[in-house]
């Protein structure tokens, strides 16, 4: 499907934005495809049951079948179909990270896309939600790329460290930005020999984004292109959440105590409906959207039978995030070496005007290096309705990766 289709498609359907019917899946076996060493830790095929987690109409037939997510095309000629299938893979000897993969049911040339999610939820609430003309992984595969979204440890059904069932404070805050990488070293490994060795889009959403670029700075020779959405550079500049993450009794110095938390679902959308200036929200987000995102999100907690049911968040990106507003760099912009887009939303509350900047002036060995500002646009900006930053996004992406 072609961008203007795709756009076309998205606007026509702000208005409306119809739900895709939610099914329950069956529990299946996960196939394993080609393993490989990588990044220090073995990967090899894991014996796991999983149900099908994207609530999107399923093809009946054989055990395989049921597997395929039967793709709606978002205009109202071609019947694309996009294909949806799990894995875990091995990190480590007692670890699994999660990925999905989508493909189109046509030929699919593109550069394979890896997208990383943020220090909130996990790949599939971020990317690849049960709402029709919402799921940027369905997007990228429409245009013809191989698309994988993954979760970091810790976060959505990958293997949880031992201090993430300890209470929120006994331990020092989960999943360092070092152990992220390594992580996205594993994935981009395995999707490399999946993909015949071709080199790999990253596309990483705020911390997301922070991860990707500190991957890519030592990595280049695996990444195609890079793109950062409303992430933090290591930049001595003023940061609205800075008072709330830092010790009250130590100023200079990270608050332990705002480390791992729980989320319930009005706080998954605390920070959103803030940066959303009217009060009727729908006239920025489709309500099935916060819905759909509040659902997913809680629904891949294992300990969610707490009363509120809460999501529990691994903390140490906020500690890494602090650091980063106060100028701390844990990757330098001029290692790295590939095409790279940074793209901020006027209306985000987590990156800065100055990390454009800042990025801006310091990738200098990149081939290309754009920033983009996208007025209005929020730190959920590719959720909220089309006209609200998500068509923009859109064609800024898929246009850079042509």
């Amino acid at each position: 499907m072609t961008l203007g289709k795709i756009l076309q498609a998205q606007v026509q359907q702000a208005g409306s934005c119809p739900v895709v019917a939610s099914v329950v899946a069956p529990v299946v076996a996960i196939p394993f495809a080609l393993l490989l060493v990588g990044a220090g830790a073995s990967v090899q095929a894991l014996p796991a049951q999983l149900p099908s987690a994207h609530p999107t109409p399923y093809n009946s037939g054989s055990a395989e079948e049921s597997l395929v997510a039967q793709g709606r095309d978002q205009s109202s000629s071609a019947q694309t179909q996009v294909r949806r299938q799990d894995f875990y893979i091995a990190n480590g000897p007692a670890s699994r990270l999660f990925i999905r993969e989508l493909r189109s049911s046509r030929a699919s040339d593109g550069i394979p896309v890896l997208l990383i999610h943020g220090g909130g939820t996990g790949g599939v609430a971020s990317f690849d939600l049960d709402v029709r003309g919402y799921s940027l992984a369905e997007d990228l595969a429409r245009a013809g790329h191989s698309v994988y979204l993954m979760d970091v440890r810790g976060f959505g059904r990958s293997t949880r460290p031992a201090s993430m069932s300890q209470p929120l404070t006994a331990s020092p805050p989960a999943v360092t930005s070092a152990e992220a990488v390594e992580d996205i070293s594993t994935v981009v490994s395995w999707l490399r020999v999946r993909n015949r060795g071709q080199r790999v889009a990253l596309i990483g959403w705020a911390s997301g984004g922070h991860w990707a670029g500190m991957y890519t700075s030592g990595n280049n020779q695996q990444v195609s292109h890079l793109v950062m959405l409303n992430s933090l550079y290591g930049v001595d500049a003023p940061w609205p959440l800075r008072e709330s993450f830092e010790d009250p009794s130590r100023p200079g110095q990270f608050n332990p105590n705002a480390g791992d938390r729980l989320a319930t679902a009005e706080d998954l959308l605390s920070s959103w409906n803030r940066a959303i200036p009217t009060t009727d929200k729908s006239q920025w987000r489709d309500p099935a959207i916060a819905d759909a995102y509040q659902r997913t999100a809680l629904a891949s907690e294992p300990t969610s039978n707490r009363q509120p049911p809460s999501l529990r968040i691994p903390g140490a990106f906020r500690q890494d995030a602090y650091n980063l507003s106060r100028g701390q760099k844990y990757w330098q912009a001029s290692d790295i070496w590939v095409p790279t887009l940074v793209i901020r939303g006027e209306r985000d509350h987590w990156s800065r005007p100055e990390d454009l900047t800042a990025l801006q002036a310091e990738l200098v060995n990149a081939p290309t290096a754009r920033t983009v500002s996208i007025p209005d646009g929020t730190h959920f900006l590719f959720l909220d309705r089309p006209e609200r930053g998500r068509a923009r996004f859109l064609q800024e992406v898929l246009s850079f990766l042509k």
